[in-house]
């Protein structure tokens, strides 16, 4: 009698599993590093296949995997979620003749499964507000009609409002979808690849070499170390873990006050959001909507980042002052050979990638891809540039596992945000909103200003910057262009009020994580980030008083005269507001600090 065979032990199974998500990562890697060669490509093939890459790390390699019921209702939710977009895939010609008019019952399923699947990867990914906010505009598209007034629509028949959300690139295949899919993904992939090898180490050497020595040095070291990082994570809470793993314990043990060293850490991790060349994926958004280029984008959100780290960087001084906090020791200051060596695993991709876009002009898409090779090559040295193939297999596994979750959620969080800007579009809700912004400011600017930066500190709260911004910007956007802001000045100032809830409570989940990794309260930790992020609230003011300053392409004189002026402005509220003087000189300078900065705009 032959021998039933064993059931795998449950280390088999989970080593088996391990293989199959290594494998998936290493596809989808694969897969959107090859759109950026494989030329022109229908989009229902393209973006479909983004979504079908995605979806095992959001259903079955989440990073908090599910157990009992659960796990069965994620792989239901796998297979409806693969068998929807591969029958989208599959049948893209048939699709695009029926000119986004659903034509059967099996494409109604499809589109409720695709629905539903969008809201729930939203859910699972990010928090509950954004797949509740894109319901709700769903049901007004879907019942708006019986709204009275001017805020209701003349009503869409049900295939054709299901059928533009799914068959078509008027919803969830829309040009988000493609930036999600073609450039965002290329930066995750770039700089996942960077952050498994020794590039965290050169980002952290070089910043303790150029500020260790210097007063509050340990803080300093923080603000460089989070905007070199931030710059090509472009996620706040991932710079803090990283990041902060390092600096926060250096800045305890030197004594620094625990609140006020979860605060620079908090501030700084957030900045990288709003620090070129990634932007937390805003920069590729941009181009798409603004329809204009990388570059244009990146030379108009460079100084006022610059300013915005300036602002940390002088708040650090005066809070050392303060606390009468002393440089690092001269012990933790690496020796120049090391630095050297290791800003090289940082430098190298920098330098391909901004060399390509600004001299040779490919597209950033290409230049990504570039720079990520470069970078995966150097994967196989250690920080003496010693080789090993097994260390760097190893990087390489690490490196895809962690570009394909990153993925998944700048994918899901763009999924749902292309439901809600296909609603806007078909039904003029967007316009409506508009209206009612210009309406309640009374047509005043910085009214409209004023109202447009409550909504987007709201929204912030409970979904991601990106996707903030996404939804701020189509319904206040063209209230701000209809009074008179330059299209790309309206959108850099949405993009950074978008994310003044990392640091603003009550939500500021970036204080939130630095309070918990010093064991402070995050009240004070909160306060201490809004003194030292002060800049976050005032730049894009600045930017909206003073033009020019997004005019470093074109004006490059004068960007750099007005970037001089807000700079000294921001160096004397941040005064003000940190240093101990009596009031009526905390309140002269503060005044004297608002006045440089709005006053005679350049």
């Amino acid at each position: 009698m032959q021998d039933t065979p064993a059931k795998p032990r449950p280390d088999a199974a989970h080593r088996a599993l391990h293989a199959l998500m290594l494998a998936l990562a290493f596809a989808s890697v694969a897969y959107h590093l090859w759109l950026v060669t494989a030329g022109l490509i229908p989009n229902l093939t393209s973006r479909p296949l983004h979504i079908i890459s995605v979806l095992p790390f959001v259903f079955l390699f989440a990073a908090r995997p599910a157990h009992g019921w659960r796990r069965g209702l994620d792989l239901v939710l796998l297979v409806a979620g693969l068998s929807a977009c591969g029958y989208i895939l599959f049948n893209q010609e048939m699709l695009d003749a029926q000119y986004g008019r659903l034509r059967s019952p099996l494409q109604h399923v499809v589109a409720w499964v695709l629905i539903l699947l969008a809201l729930e990867m939203a859910r699972r990914q990010v928090k509950l507000a954004m797949p509740i906010a894109a319901a709700l505009t769903l049901l007004y598209g879907l019942f708006g009609q019986h709204l009275p007034g001017e805020l209701g629509h003349g009503g869409i028949p049900l295939a054709s409002f299901l059928g533009t959300l799914t068959i078509t690139e008027g919803g969830l295949w829309g040009s988000l979808t493609g930036v999600s899919a073609e450039i965002v993904a290329v930066f995750v992939i770039l700089g996942a690849v960077i952050g498994a090898g020794e590039g965290g180490k050169g980002f952290m050497a070089a910043a303790v070499a150029l500020a260790g020595r210097l007063r509050a040095g340990a803080a300093k070291v923080s603000v460089l170390s989070s905007a070199l990082f931030g710059s090509i994570s472009g996620s706040a809470s991932a710079n803090v873990a990283s990041t902060g793993a390092i600096t926060l314990p250096t800045m305890k043990r030197l004594g620094y006050p625990p609140a006020f060293a979860g605060a620079v850490e908090a501030v700084a991790s957030s900045g990288g959001q709003i620090m070129p060349p990634v932007m937390g994926a805003g920069a590729f958004i941009m181009v798409e909507l603004l329809r204009t280029t990388y570059g244009t984008i990146l030379m108009a959100a460079l100084l006022p980042a610059v300013l915005y780290f300036w602002g940390v960087w002088a708040g650090c001084d005066l809070y050392g002052r303060r606390y009468g906090l002393e440089p690092m020791k001269a012990e933790e200051i690496p020796p120049f050979a090391r630095v050297a060596r290791l800003v090289l695993f940082f430098l190298v991709p920098f330098a391909t990638l901004l060399g390509l876009l600004f001299v040779s002009g490919t597209t950033p898409q290409y230049a990504g891809g570039v720079a990520t090779g470069a970078a995966a090559l150097l994967l196989l040295f250690d920080e003496r540039l010693r080789p090993s193939l097994a260390r760097w297999r190893h990087r390489l596994a690490n490196a895809a596992i962690d570009s394909a979750r990153q993925i998944a959620t700048i994918a899901s969080i763009i999924l749902c945000a292309g439901l809600i800007i296909g609603v806007l579009n078909m039904t003029g809700l967007g316009v409506k909103i508009t209206s009612l912004i210009i309406g309640l400011s009374g047509g005043n600017l910085w009214g409209a200003l004023l109202l447009t930066g409550l909504a987007c500190l709201i929204l912030g709260m409970e979904v991601p910057t990106t996707a903030a911004y996404v939804i701020c910007v189509a319904v206040a956007g063209p209230a701000l262009i209809e009074l008179g802001v330059d299209p790309l000045q309206a959108h850099l100032f949405i993009f950074w009020f978008a994310l003044l809830s990392t640091i603003t409570p009550p939500v500021c989940g970036a204080v939130f994580i630095a309070a918990g990794m010093v064991d402070a309260p995050w009240l004070r930790v909160a306060w201490h980030a809004i003194t030292l992020g002060i800049g976050l609230y005032l730049i894009p003011l600045a930017f909206m008083a003073n033009p020019a300053l997004i005019a470093l392409e074109s004006a490059p004189l004068l960007a750099l005269l007005a970037g001089a002026k807000i700079a000294f402005g921001v160096w004397l509220v941040s005064r003000a507001l940190i240093l101990p003087a009596p009031f009526a000189r905390r309140g002269l300078q503060l005044a004297a600090g608002l006045v440089v900065i709005f006053v005679g705009g350049f």
